[in-house]
C-alpha cells in the first residue's frame, strides 16, 4: 500500500479545544476494537511547535504522562530550548516516523495546533528547502542571468550588504535603517516578492534573501517553478481524515483565561525563569559557530511562546500591578492565538481540501463542535469521531460533513478561494501609501484591497489628503499628524505583519 491509499488521521483546532483528549480517545478506540481491519493500534505525533522542547509542560500546554493512557507520543519534548526546529524538518521527521508505523499496521494520528505543518505534510511541493550549508558563502548557487542584470545595477552599499548578509534578521524597531536598506535590497533583485513583504517584517524579507542566494534565482521564479510542479503532483501524500475541534469564541475565550489562571497555579513563573536563567547565561546568538555546527538562539523557539515574553517585565520589576498586567497580557495574547488558528484553518487549509477533493474525495474534513463539554463532549465529539474513523479505515461511505451539526453546516461552507502560491503571491501586494509616508526610509505599507480600503478612510489619511489637496504639501506638515497617522495604521500594519498565509510558510 503506497501513496493517497495509505490512512492517516489529522486533529486540528484552537488552543484549549480539547485536541489531545479527542486523539487519545481516537487511538484507545482502535486499539480496543476487535476488528478485522489491518489497523489495530495508533500512535499519535506531535504537530505543535512549541510541544517539541523538553520540559516547559505548563507554558506548552502538553498532555500530561498519566492522561496519555499509555498511548505513545511522538515527536514531544526532544528538542532543547534554543534549538531551532521549523516546518520542513517535521514533515520530514514525521514522513519517516509514519511509513515506520504503516509497515507495522499502525494508524498514526497527528495532533496539535500547529495547523500550517498538518497541510504541509498532507500536500506535497509546497515547501522551499533551506540548504544545510547556506550560511557558506563558497557554497552559493551561481546567479541566474535575470538577477546577474539586477545585481550589476545595485548601489554599492547594497552590494556590499546582499555579499554579507546579517546573519539575524534587525529590528525594524531597534534598527529601521538596517530594516529598511534590507527591504530596499528585497525590492531591487525580486519586486514581485518585496511587493508581498512589509519592511518591518525583517525576519521575511531576510529568509527571502537567503534563498535567493542559495538557489540563485529570485524567490518568486522559484515560486512559480514549485506551483507548476505542484499542479503537475499535486495529490495528497495520504488517504486523510482531518477532524476540526471547533468551540465558540465566546464560550471558549471564558475557557481560555481559566487556563491560563490554572498555568499560574502550576508553575508557570518558575518556568519562564527558567528559561530566563538559561538565555542569560549564554551569549548572543549566532546562526552557526565557527565549526559550522548550529548552536542555541534563545531569542526564537520556545522563547517566543505565550507567556515568556508576558511575564518577562513582571519578573524583572515584580509587583501586584505588573502580576495582573501580565496576566492579562496573557489572556489576550491566547485568545489573539485561537483566532488566528480559526482563521488559517478557514482561509488556507479548508480551501486546500477543497481543491484536491474536485475529482476525488482524498481528504475528508469534519467540525466537532466542542462547544459544550461534559455529556455533550461525548455526544458532539467522542462517539461521532470514532464511528467516522471506523468508516474511514474500513473505506465505507463517510457522512456529508455539514450534517454533524449546525455550526459544521456553517462555517464548512464557505466559497472557494484561490490557494496556488503565485496567485497568492499577486493578490496580496502592499503598496505604499505616499500620503501618510513621513519619510521616505520608514514607508506606510498596506495591502491592497480590504486592508487598503479601510486605511484610506482612516481619519488621519484624509486629513493629510485634503492637507495635500489644499497645497500643504510639506513635510512638516505632515509630521504634526504622525503620531495621530502611527494610530490609526499600527493595528493594520502589525496585523499585516503577522497574517499567516501558505506563502508564509513555505520560507518559515
Amino acid at each position: 500500500m503506497s501513496g493517497p491509499c495509505r490512512p492517516i488521521v489529522a486533529i486540528c483546532g484552537t488552543t484549549g479545544v480539547g485536541k489531545s483528549k479527542l486523539a487519545i480517545e481516537l487511538a484507545l478506540h482502535l486499539n480496543r476494537t476487535n476488528r478485522k481491519s489491518r489497523w489495530r493500534s495508533a500512535k499519535v505525533i506531535n504537530a505543535d511547535s512549541m510541544q517539541i522542547y523538553k520540559g516547559l509542560d505548563v507554558i506548552t500546554n502538553k498532555v500530561p504522562e498519566a492522561e496519555q493512557q499509555g498511548i505513545p507520543h511522538l515527536l514531544m519534548g526532544f528538542k532543547q530550548p534554543g534549538e531551532q526546529y521549523v516546518v520542513g524538518e517535521w514533515v520530514q521527521d514525521t514522513l519517516k516516523l509514519i511509513d515506520e508505523m504503516h509497515q507495522n499496521n499502525e494508524l498514526p494520528i497527528i495532533v496539535g495546533g500547529t495547523s500550517y505543518w498538518i497541510q504541509h505534510l498532507i500536500f506535497p511541493n509546497r515547501l522551499i528547502s533551506k540548504s544545510p550549508s547556506a550560511s557558506k558563502p563558497s557554497q552559493d548557487a551561481p546567479w541566474s542571468e535575470e538577477l546577474r542584470e539586477s545585481i550589476a545595477c545595485l548601489p554599492p552599499d547594497l552590494l556590499a550588504l546582499l555579499q554579507n548578509l546579517p546573519q539575524e534578521a534587525p529590528s525594524a524597531k531597534l534598527d529601521p535603517d538596517a530594516a529598511f536598506r534590507l527591504h530596499k535590497l528585497l525590492s531591487l533583485l525580486d519586486p514581485l516578492t518585496s511587493q508581498r513583504w512589509h519592511w518591518k517584517d525583517t525576519r521575511k524579507v531576510l529568509r527571502s534573501l537567503e534563498i535567493m542566494k542559495e538557489s540563485g534565482k529570485p524567490p518568486s521564479s522559484i515560486i512559480v517553478e514549485q506551483s507548476t510542479s505542484a499542479t503537475m503532483d499535486s495529490k495528497p501524500r495520504f488517504r486523510t481524515l482531518c477532524f476540526w475541534l471547533y468551540a465558540e469564541p465566546s464560550i471558549l475565550s471564558g475557557r481560555l483565561d481559566a487556563r491560563v489562571d490554572d498555568m499560574i497555579l502550576q508553575g508557570l513563573l518558575g518556568e519562564v525563569n527558567s528559561l530566563r536563567d538559561l538565555a542569560k547565561t549564554n551569549p548572543s546568538p549566532v546562526s552557526e559557530a565557527l565549526n559550522g555546527t548550529p548552536t542555541a538562539d534563545y531569542t526564537l523557539g520556545i522563547y517566543q511562546s505565550i507567556g515568556y515574553k508576558e511575564f518577562c517585565a513582571y519578573l524583572d520589576a515584580p509587583s501586584e500591578a505588573s502580576f495582573k498586567d501580565a496576566a492579562e497580557r496573557m489572556k489576550i495574547s491566547t485568545r489573539q492565538y485561537a483566532k488566528r488558528q480559526i482563521s488559517w484553518i478557514r482561509n488556507k487549509l479548508m480551501p486546500a481540501v477543497d481543491a484536491v477533493n474536485v475529482h476525488e474525495n482524498i481528504v475528508s474534513l469534519y467540525l466537532l463542535d466542542a462547544t459544550v463539554l461534559g455529556d455533550d463532549w461525548s455526544k458532539n465529539v467522542q462517539i461521532p469521531a470514532t464511528d467516522i474513523q471506523d468508516a474511514f479505515l474500513a473505506q465505507e461511505d463517510l457522512p456529508d460533513p455539514a450534517s454533524l451539526s449546525e455550526t459544521a453546516s456553517r462555517l464548512l461552507r464557505v466559497d472557494r478561494k484561490d490557494v496556488d502560491p503565485v496567485s497568492v503571491l499577486q493578490a496580496r501586494k502592499r503598496r505604499v501609501c505616499t500620503v501618510c509616508t513621513v519619510q521616505e526610509d520608514r514607508p506606510i505599507m498596506i495591502e491592497e484591497g480590504a486592508e487598503w480600503e479601510t486605511h484610506v478612510k482612516t481619519r488621519s489619511h484624509r486629513r493629510l489628503a485634503a492637507k495635500i489637496v489644499g497645497g500643504e504639501t510639506e513635510w512638516e506638515s505632515r509630521r504634526k499628524s504622525s503620531e495621530e497617522n502611527s494610530r490609526d495604521t499600527a493595528n493594520t500594519v502589525d496585523k499585516l505583519v503577522k497574517r499567516e498565509t501558505s506563502f508564509d510558510s513555505m520560507i518559515h
